[in-house]
């Protein structure tokens, strides 16, 4: 829906703008006459909201101008008027589809523009009979916070289907690549216990959440006879391999949820602390921190788990070879947590194997 708001009181227009913009809804400003008909000429609202009383042209003359002119007269006008007389003269007029009298409610405006634009936004009509400014602005205060709290709905909701779908295409992409299920969840989890345990903050972080889930999606672009190869990779084999850092990060570039420390994640999950990994050869602290906590959580899931070339190998086994790989493959501070919160780890893999 696009909304053309007409009114000479800038900061009554500055909360009509935050009232449609909680919805989503475009908005143009002018505020006089000449200005709205300017604006019209660019680009045609669904919507004008009209104040009666402005400099120049008045809302009702140019309500009736529009009407009269086949090119706006299908124009939805709502038309803004401080008196019972602005109401009376709009619907003598004939000009105005609907008269609100200020104060009203946000909630009153955002349901007239919604039937004149076709019923696009479901906004809940409750009609204001109250009269000051002062009870102008507590309607605003309260049903502004009533959309806050419809937006914050909306965008958990947001939220959970964004993890739905990252959590479906990990279980696809870790299906076809390990024949295994649930390796993209307990390698999350195991990674958030170890952020947790260093007290760092991107344990509470969502990006890095989704890029311990989507760790592997470059492994999309990898041809299935080097992706499911039960034997040893060739040395091309093994470089094609490896680039599925890089694919992955390209794919997810432009995805919002996982701007930071997910995406540096995806690309830099395969680093060593000594420097010898992949892509990018950093070592130590170069390392971004997610990455370098994945690198343990990953190889303990991996050791633990059954893959196409070997079977699971014991807990005590992955264990041994973390705590020798400090300082090598690993970043010593993480493999020290690692040691600490050994029996929540283990928790997490026996919930997790179970579900």
């Amino acid at each position: 829906m696009h909304v053309l708001l007409v009114d000479d009181d800038a900061s009554l227009r500055s909360l009509l703008r935050a009232t449609f913009e909680s919805f989503d809804v475009a908005v143009d400003e002018a505020d006089n006459a000449a200005g709205a008909v300017d604006c019209v000429r660019r680009t045609r609202p669904d919507v004008i909201v009209l104040d009666v009383v402005m400099p120049g042209m008045s809302g009702i003359e140019l309500c009736r101008r529009l009407k009269r002119d086949p090119e706006t007269d299908g124009i939805g006008v709502i038309v803004l008027t401080g008196s019972e007389d602005g109401t009376r003269d709009a619907f003598v007029a004939g000009c105005a589809d609907a008269v609100l009298t200020k104060p009203f409610s946000p909630l009153e405006l955002l349901a007239a523009a919604e039937r004149l634009a076709g019923g696009l936004h479901a906004v809940p009509f409750r009609a204001s009979r109250t009269r000051g400014e002062e009870e102008q602005l507590l309607l605003y205060a309260r049903d502004l916070r009533h959309l806050l709290e419809l937006e914050r709905g909306q965008r958990r909701l947001l939220e959970n289907a964004y993890r739905e779908t990252v959590s479906a295409l990990a279980t696809a992409l870790e299906t076809k690549d390990t024949g295994t299920r649930a390796h993209s969840q307990r390698v999350q989890q195991y990674a958030i216990e170890l952020a947790r345990g260093l007290g760092a903050g991107i344990a509470g972080d969502p990006s890095a959440e989704y890029g311990y889930l989507l760790h592997d999606v470059g492994k999309i672009g990898i041809p299935d006879s080097v992706l499911l190869k039960p034997g040893p990779l060739t040395r091309a084999e093994r470089d094609l391999m490896q680039r599925h850092t890089e694919l992955g990060e390209q794919m997810l570039s432009q995805v919002a949820f996982l701007q930071g420390e997910g995406l540096r994640i995806v690309r830099s999950h395969h680093e060593r602390w000594d420097g010898k990994g992949y892509p990018d050869r950093m070592g130590g602290d170069e390392i971004p921190l997610g990455a370098r906590i994945f690198a343990v959580a990953d190889t303990l899931d991996a050791i633990t788990s059954d893959r196409p070339y070997r079977q699971a190998r014991a807990w005590d086994e992955a264990r041994d070879i973390i705590l020798r790989e400090a300082g090598r493959q690993f970043d010593p501070d993480v493999v020290r947590v690692f040691r600490e919160r050994e029996p929540e780890l283990r928790a997490v893999r026996r919930e997790l194997v179970a579900a």
